[in-house]
């Protein structure tokens, strides 16, 4: 009706209001709160449990006792005279139109409706009313409703536009014959609710927070400074902040206090990790990893081809042992990612090994890998799987732990026992380490011993909460596979309280399109109850049992069986929860679901839908068992079922278990205080602060200057010592015979961080080896110029056609890190004939900005952003800047001409006319000269940063030493005196 073209209306003026302030509002459709569907369209859960164990409600499962029949009563009349309260009228109004009934209140449509709001600086936020959320400066509150109110605060262009718009509606009313009270009495109106004109009196959209003890209303535009309240138990409600008052203010300073001592730490550990080094993988060999790569038979995702990239750069561009997190959803491609890893160690001549939790996982990832590189292969690599009966004082074990420790073993595939006391590798390169959440404390402390300076690969559909803040910490190197493969479809979830007619449903509808069902039970001693059950409903069906008990093989022989179709319904423990890929199977029933951990769940709804047939998953609970966090665990599988949901719900289970420490020691609890969102800004922005200058690292900086000049990148066919503009770092074999150190030599000099650092290399080389050849003089630049574009963060050199300028791409460069840079440099200015172009959405103006070199800077105004008007607000868009910088970094490997990447969208280095003024052969002497003070400037106030920080580190652990003694020293004191504590 016409209250509903009202809502209507008003929401589309709120929209565009917001879009007209830059940023972008969506009306998110209500959620049914009374009533959820479990079609297979929308595939929504009815789950809606009650807490067990402490005989209480859910606090989100509760109801008003609301009087509705006075609500009723309240209705506007129908056309016949009667109350809308009847049990037709009723329905209508729960039609899609109308009001609904949350929590036994009568609601409007639009009073349910959630918010999307983002802007393209890359915040976003999405909120339904009731949600927690956090503001930075008044706390933590509730979100309501959206309203529209008139703008507090008016630009003068739009005072001036205000002004003259009520002009113009005086003289309309004045030219319409209007009497003069009735005039005045209009003009009274001006810039009130009653003021409609859009010009006289400007609207705002407003987020409306309720707090402890006043309401806030926060512009849309700055729903920047608002999060998600997320924390540990997250089922529980948080306390709702006073405005007034300095509770708020002093809870975020203790929090502050706790990010600086923890971004110290980061620091330190970053400075401690930089001290550990092993030999890089050769680049020449990349040719053979690549003829590798030919025999994957599917088309990698976007995703998988950035990972192979990030593993890439880690195994062979950087000094420093690889730890990198790969996560992706079960079935996306994380095994590849390790294949051509495993690939790249062997045929560099090192060890390699990849560590599973199960037995059944591990015999899944021989048999692959034989399959792509073993003895049956052109590769004929020897490939070894260690597991459960091959101990140390067995024959077989015994053989092939010899075998594995005289390096005949080039691959070994194992379970726990290679973390046993007695193994021993010859020349172990990298380590990959399969499901990491299923390994516990002493499993990884133990790894911890194996992995000195070994490469370790990580691979998680979902991490554990403390793996996953590392990694968003920036402590731990991770990418993310998301894209799914092609065909996939989301597995349709649903989570209920058991029935057996719904199992029965399930089950034919399997068999009924010719599949296979899994019935998972969360304990052995539950399989038998199971399985009566199933023979119970269907009498002729073949069901096969596999558990951790049984003899040794039985499981794993037990679901090849079942995967050759010989058997219905594989009735198992969690010993399927990972490994078991099986396409026909595309229906999982789990019994118990209360009693299985979040990642279990998401891993076992993982067994299903590998193939392009719709899957389905039923997560069966009993309310009488059902905790708080078992609630939040089950609805996370309700709500969380798209594909590529993996990160999501390790980000669900960090809500509901907390986020804990960072570096393992003690939990912390400061993330409940303000929330995890704002609790990792204020640790990201405390890291900025130390570090200063944190532009991207970039492992690989692609120069595509003509002729090869300046680079050092591999070409396939050229024999060693032929070519030195394209191998830069090969070192003539006259000048150091050995070809082992010479080959040590090469790698130090091609991963030089600094110019610095290749300068005491070299020096090194003339006291042992003699003076440097002159031909080795030369290529010793190109080495020079890429540790300076690897400090600078430019990841891409070329010439402009037609100007002949030398572009030098910096996606991660920001006016803040040139004004610091320029400030140290001589005359605090930039070089010059070293010119830098940041674009409009970088400068803070709507023009590009240019700084010329050798041009004095105003560098307050390079380090000023208008847009904040608080200090805080600074570091908003810094994250999102950086995460969107190093997906830009593009690969050396890959990019082959200046003209395939986008330069003219992302800051950049330019030395005009290069190509013209200076000839082939001294393009790199012109662009160290104009480099050189720059990179120098950012390695020692990095080197600075990390020095302070790892000082600061030491002094506060003797500080807390030194407090722990003197407390020990009383408590002893005073039970010398007779005193008990």
């Amino acid at each position: 009706g016409d209250d509903r073209k009202k809502e209507v209306k008003e929401m589309e003026m709120k929209v565009d209001i917001a879009k007209q302030a830059g940023v972008t509002l969506t009306m998110l459709e209500a959620p049914d709160t009374d009533e959820r569907d479990n079609s297979k369209e929308n595939n929504k859960s009815n789950f809606n449990p009650t807490i067990g164990v402490t005989g209480k409600s859910s606090w989100f499962a509760q109801e008003d006792n609301i009087n509705l029949e006075a609500e009723f009563q309240s209705l506007p009349k129908t056309a016949d005279g009667e109350n809308g309260n009847g049990e037709e009228d009723k329905g209508n109004l729960l039609k899609e139109d109308g009001p609904r009934f949350v929590n036994g209140k009568l609601t409007s449509r639009e009073q349910l409706m959630g918010i999307s709001v983002g802007s393209a600086g890359g915040w976003s936020l999405e909120v339904y009313p009731g949600d927690f959320v956090v503001h930075r400066k008044y706390g933590i509150g509730r979100y309501e409703k959206t309203v529209l109110k008139p703008k507090s605060k008016l630009t003068t262009e739009e005072k001036e536009a205000a002004e003259t718009r009520r002009k113009e509606i005086i003289n309309d009313m004045m030219k319409d014959g209007k009497q003069l009270d009735e005039i005045q009495r209009f003009v009274e109106t001006f810039g009130t609710e009653a003021d409609r004109d859009p010009i006289s009196n400007p609207l705002s959209t407003l987020l409306e927070i309720a707090y402890g003890d006043a309401v806030v209303h926060v512009p849309i535009d700055r729903a920047y400074r608002l999060s998600r309240y997320r924390a540990g138990d997250a089922a529980i409600k948080p306390r709702l902040s006073r405005v007034k008052g300095e509770a708020w203010s002093k809870a975020k300073q203790k929090v502050e206090i706790s990010t600086v001592q923890m971004a110290q730490d980061v620091l330190a550990l970053y400075a401690t990790r930089e001290t550990l080094n092993r030999p890089p993988f050769d680049p020449s060999r990349e040719g053979e990893v690549q003829h590798f790569e030919k025999s994957f038979t599917f088309e990698p995702t976007p995703d998988q081809k950035k990972c192979f990239e990030d593993v890439e750069n880690d195994m062979v561009w950087r000094s420093r042992p690889m730890d990198r997190l790969i996560c992706g959803d079960v079935g996306f491609g994380k095994t590849e990612v390790a294949m051509r890893a495993l690939f790249r160690t062997v045929a560099n001549g090192r060890q390699a090994a990849m560590l599973a939790p199960t037995g059944v996982l591990a015999a899944q990832h021989f048999k692959n890998i034989c399959k792509r590189m073993g003895e049956d292969t052109e590769h004929k690599f020897n490939i070894a799987l260690l597991r459960g009966g091959m101990g140390k004082n067995t024959k077989k074990g015994r053989e092939l732990r010899a075998a594995i420790a005289a390096g005949e073993t080039q691959i070994i595939i194992g379970t726990h026992a290679l973390l046993s006391n007695g193994m021993m590798f010859h020349d172990l390169g990298l380590l990959t380490v399969d499901e990491e959440q299923r390994f516990g404390v002493n499993q990884k402390e133990r790894l911890k011993l194996i992995c000195n300076c070994v490469d370790v690969l990580t691979l998680s559909a979902t991490p554990i909460p403390r793996t996953l803040q590392m990694s968003l910490s920036g402590i731990r190197d991770t990418s993310t596979i998301r894209s799914p493969p092609p065909m996939r479809k989301p597995t349709v979830s649903y989570v209920q309280e058991f029935d057996e007619s719904i199992v029965r449903d399930a089950i034919e509808r399997e068999l009924a399109r010719e599949g296979q069902v899994f019935y998972v039970v969360p304990r052995i001693s539950q399989l038998e109850e199971a399985s009566l059950l199933l023979t119970k409903i269907f009498p002729e069906l073949k069901v096969v049992q596999a558990h951790g008990r049984m003899p040794r093989g039985k499981a794993e022989e037990n679901v090849a069986s079942f995967a050759e179709g010989n058997h219905d319904v594989l009735l198992a423990t969690t010993v399927i929860e990972n490994g078991v890929d099986i396409p026909r199977v595309n229906t999982i029933i789990i019994q118990n679901a209360q009693a299985f951990g979040m990642s279990t769940l998401y891993q076992l709804r993982g067994r299903v839908g590998r193939s392009d047939v719709q899957a389905f998953a039923y997560f069966f609970h009993k309310n009488d068992f059902i905790t708080e966090q078992s609630a939040q665990r089950l609805q996370a599988m309700a709500d969380l079922h798209e594909l590529g949901s993996g990160f999501d719900v390790a980000n669900r289970d960090l809500e509901i278990r907390g986020a804990g420490s960072l570096l393992g020691t003690e939990q912390s609890g400061m993330a409940a205080r303000v929330g995890f969102d704002l609790y990792m800004r204020m640790l990201k922005k405390s890291m900025r602060q130390l570090r200063g200058l944190d532009l991207p690292v970039v492992p690989r900086s692609n120069v595509l200057l003509p002729g090869g000049e300046g680079s050092i990148e591999w070409v396939d066919g050229t024999a060693k010592n032929e070519n030195a503009a394209a191998n830069s770092y090969l070192l003539p074999e006259s000048y150091i015979e050995d070809a082992k150190e010479r080959s040590q030599e090469e790698s130090k000099a091609r991963l030089a961080e600094s110019t610095q650092g290749l300068v005491e290399l070299t020096n090194g080389w003339k006291e042992t080896h003699g003076a440097i050849p002159s031909e080795l003089q030369n290529s010793l630049k190109a080495l020079h110029l890429h540790a300076c574009l690897r400090q600078l963060g430019v990841d891409v050199v070329g010439l402009e056609r037609g100007t002949g300028d030398c572009i030098l791409r910096s996606p991660g460069l920001r006016p803040r890190h040139w004004a610091m840079i320029c400030s140290q440099l001589p005359r605090r200015s930039p070089p010059k004939g070293l010119d830098v172009i940041f674009p409009a959405r970088f400068s803070f103006s709507d023009d590009d900005t240019e700084i010329t070199g050798g041009e004095t800077v105003d560098l307050e105004e390079l380090l000023t952003n208008p847009q904040y008007g608080e200090d805080d607000e600074e570091w908003d868009a810094l994250d999102e800047e950086e995460i969107e910088a190093m997906k830009q970094i593009s690969s050396a490997q890959k990019t082959k001409r200046l003209s395939e990447v986008d330069t003219d969208n992302y800051p950049r280095f330019v030395v005009k006319g290069l190509g013209k003024t200076a000839k082939k052969g001294v393009r790199v002497d012109a662009l160290l000269k104009v480099l050189l003070p720059p990179s120098k400037v950012v390695f020692q106030k990095q080197q600075r940063d990390k020095e302070k920080a790892k000082v600061a580190t030491e002094l506060r652990e003797k500080r807390e030493l030194i407090a722990k003694q003197k407390k020990e020293q009383e408590k002893l004191g005073s039970r010398r005196m007779g005193y008990q504590y």
